[in-house]
């Protein structure tokens, strides 16, 4: 698999990573053999890099990751911290990173992590030294290689990206979400930080898979948060309305490659924004892994599939989102 600069983090990664939330919540229920078959398939099939959080099933995707990290070399494990607590700045201190830090290497099974990201934290937190003073604390002492920051708005990821030791940027990215390709991305790169694209198939919408008959358990995110009732309605369809995100991928479908299905499609578009390092979408059994990772073997998307995906953005899309996030 192609592999990329990891941002400020010095580490390369193959482009095409996992997303770990499935396997601790959110997602409907999968099993530990389930989920430890779609970790195993994925290192096995190239994955370099996984993706976790301490709330995933309040420490039972980290767990799950750190079975496989023992019997594994080569994989870079990112997770992320911060909200197992209330969302307000006070609680994002020194003290508390280290508790949290402390969890999160316990669940994993290491010494030092990787990459550790604030996730999502409350937005005066990118703007407060006290917090990044922390992040350098917890580098020195060992406990984690490198930071990084999982952000909701492109506001947010730019703060984040003028800080000095800031590795990489979590941020929403696929063909509803435009809008990093404008400052984000590109000052990313100038900076010379990672963008890591989460939630690339807008919770299985661009997926090609659902229409308007779908439904979902009561335990999955995609019914429970439907309108944002239990965090930012973002993180569910990229906050895209259900039926407007079904007319947008059939506008799609005519400009898949040859061979090629709807999400792989939309992987590689990812894959081909200058700035982008790794993409990480989930999987929940390993014949979605598999077709994720077939992603980077597809050729660069032309010019008019490109332009397919920006004008159907344009149109159905922008008018809901652009200013949102």
């Amino acid at each position: 698999m192609e592999t990329r600069r990891l941002g400020r983090t010095g580490r390369d990664v193959g482009v095409v990573g996992l997303g770990a939330w499935q396997l601790g919540a959110d997602w409907g229920a999968v099993d530990e053999s389930d989920a430890l078959a779609v970790l195993h398939a994925a290192v096995d099939g190239g994955v370099t890099f996984i993706d976790t959080a301490d709330v995933y099933g309040d420490g039972r995707s980290e767990r799950l990751v750190g079975q496989v990290l023992k019997s594994s070399d080569g994989l870079t494990v990112a997770t992320k911290m911060g909200r197992r607590v209330e969302q307000v700045p006070e609680n994002y201190t020194l003290d508390n990173f280290r508790l949290w830090n402390d969890r999160s290497r316990a669940n994993l099974g290491v010494d030092t992590i990787d990459l550790v990201q604030l996730h999502c934290p409350p937005t005066p937190v990118y703007s407060d030294d006290a917090v990044f003073d922390a992040l350098d604390t917890l580098v020195d002492e060992g406990r984690i290689a490198s930071y990084g920051v999982s952000v909701e708005t492109c506001a947010e990821a730019l703060t984040a990206i003028a800080r000095p030791n800031v590795a990489s940027v979590q941020i929403i990215l696929n063909a509803f979400r435009l809008k990093p390709l404008d400052e984000v991305l590109p000052a990313a790169r100038e900076a010379g930080v990672g963008i890591i694209a989460r939630v690339p198939l807008a919770s299985g919408l661009l997926s090609g898979k659902y229409d308007e008959h779908t439904t979902f358990g009561p335990d999955d995110h995609r019914t429970y948060n439907r309108h944002g009732e239990a965090f930012d309605v973002g993180e569910t369809f990229s906050g895209v309305d259900f039926g407007t995100g079904l007319e947008a991928v059939r506008r799609l479908m005519p400009w898949l490659p040859a061979g090629a299905t709807m999400a792989q499609f939309a992987l590689r578009w990812i894959l081909d924004q200058p700035g982008v390092s790794v993409v990480i979408p989930g999987a929940r059994n390993p014949a979605q892994v598999a077709g994720n990772l077939a992603a980077a073997t597809l050729p660069p998307l032309t010019d008019d599939q490109q332009a397919a995906v920006r004008e159907t953005y344009d149109t159905l899309i922008r008018p809901q989102l652009h200013d949102r996030w």
